[in-house]
């Protein structure tokens, strides 16, 4: 029996095309160790991720290690691994894949330190000219040797993402949670004597030095993650590993119509998840007009929050509303920087004072944090309650922050 799209399935959906359509014209490689191919359920984790970048007129180079440097060691791995990379029989990556044959070539993996580098090179640009797909096997390599040699590839060609498959996934802080993202300066921070061990990342300093080298060297970003997470990090707003990037990973600025369409997504999911009010699009397009967006690595909106100033004029006054934060960023720092934003343009209006209102017990921990005070709803612009759902106003927490040095 059909069954119709849940609302889940449209959201995942819409996630994977947002990240895919970044991804497109672009080239991603994937490193791993063979050994991290244990069984069936791993082979399929990366085919699908390899089969559907390619299929996303994405180039993709999959550097694969073996510390097996036997001949016969890298055609096994041929047979049984590249028939399901390349799709076979599957149209959409299969028109661009080619025979499959001239994807696939082994390599030394100290060709970049014997002064081997341009055959390395001309040998992956030969086959990326006329396929999607590309893949090396570096023969005998530790999973130490795996990641550097392919941080040499990613470098050469510059490549828009390098993904590294660890096992370890991607870095934890030292209160055990995953870290979403991390900038060159924080991984400089790391390789600062005794700050890696401090943090329980004593272990795993060689990749992070590699990371480091990778961003330094002229590649956009990098991610850490687990074979079987690969598809979640690189698809999904979740994530499942760690996103590097050179400069600070959030930027906050004022939207531009370009954001529109995402930021009208976020605001959906934050009137679905119940953390922000139901607003009609009309509604919406007037936050659009006042809103801030949090992007994350140049390309993911990963915050929004709207700064309402007009009807508050006469009380030298302003709002923020429909504060909201995708779920992998809470705890990153994504909403206090929009906060901060909105204040520092607040100071430069001349307001006397912000506030915000919520229902979420959650929403209200966080404005207390930043600083705001809950008050009487007669404490704020009396305008803010016209036509206002009264229900809604007996639950709702009233908070506001006064700003020092406004203008009389």
């Amino acid at each position: 029996m059909h069954r119709s799209p849940s609302l889940a399935d449209i959201e995942a959906f819409d996630e994977r095309q947002f990240y895919l359509e970044e991804f497109r014209g672009k080239t991603l490689l994937l490193a791993l160790h063979a050994d991290e191919i244990e069984d069936a359920a791993d082979q399929i984790a990366l085919a699908g991720v390899v089969r559907t970048l390619a299929g996303n007129d994405t180039r993709v180079v999959v550097v694969i290690g073996a510390s097996d440097a036997s001949a016969a060691a890298a055609e096994r791995l041929e047979r049984t691994l590249l028939p399901a990379l390349l799709g076979t029989g599957n149209a959409s990556v299969g028109a661009r894949a080619g025979s499959g044959r001239s994807s696939f070539a082994r390599f030394d993996p100290t060709s970049f330190d014997t002064g081997n580098a341009a055959a390395v090179v001309a040998r992956i640009w030969s086959a990326l000219r006329r396929e999607q797909l590309f893949v090396g096997i570096a023969e005998g390599a530790d999973p130490v040797a795996t990641t550097r040699f392919a941080r040499q590839i990613a470098t050469r060609f510059r490549v828009h993402k390098l993904v590294l498959v660890d096992r370890e996934g991607g870095f934890c802080g030292t209160d055990g949670k995953t870290l979403s993202f991390l900038d060159e300066a924080a991984l400089s921070a790391l390789l600062e004597l005794g700050e890696a061990e401090w943090t329980g990342l004593g272990s795993r300093l060689r990749l992070v030095d590699a990371v480091r080298d990778a961003l330094l060297s002229g590649v956009a970003s990098v991610n850490v993650c687990t074979l079987l997470g690969t598809a979640r990090e690189l698809f999904t707003y979740e994530g499942s590993g760690t996103l590097f990037t050179l400069k600070d990973y959030c930027s906050i600025d004022s939207l531009g119509i370009d954001d529109f369409e995402e930021a009208e997504r976020l605001i959906e999911r934050g009137q679905r998840e119940g953390l922000l009010k139901p607003r009609s699009a009309d509604e919406v397009a007037r936050l659009l007009a006042t809103g801030y967006g949090a992007t994350i690595a140049t390309h993911h909106l990963a915050g929004f929050a709207a700064f309402v100033t007009e009807p508050y004029r006469a009380e030298q006054a302003g709002e923020i509303v429909g504060l909201y934060t995708i779920t992998r960023f809470k705890g990153e720092g994504v909403g206090d920087r929009l906060v901060d934003r909105i204040l520092d343009d607040a100071h430069a209006a001349g307001l006397r004072y912000v506030f915000a209102t919520t229902t979420s017990t959650r929403a209200q921990t966080f404005f207390e944090r930043c600083g705001f005070v809950r008050v009487d709803p007669e404490d704020v612009p009396q305008s803010k309650w016209l036509g206002y759902d009264e229900a809604r106003k007996l639950r709702v927490a009233v908070l506001r922050m006064e700003l020092a040095g406004a203008r009389p």
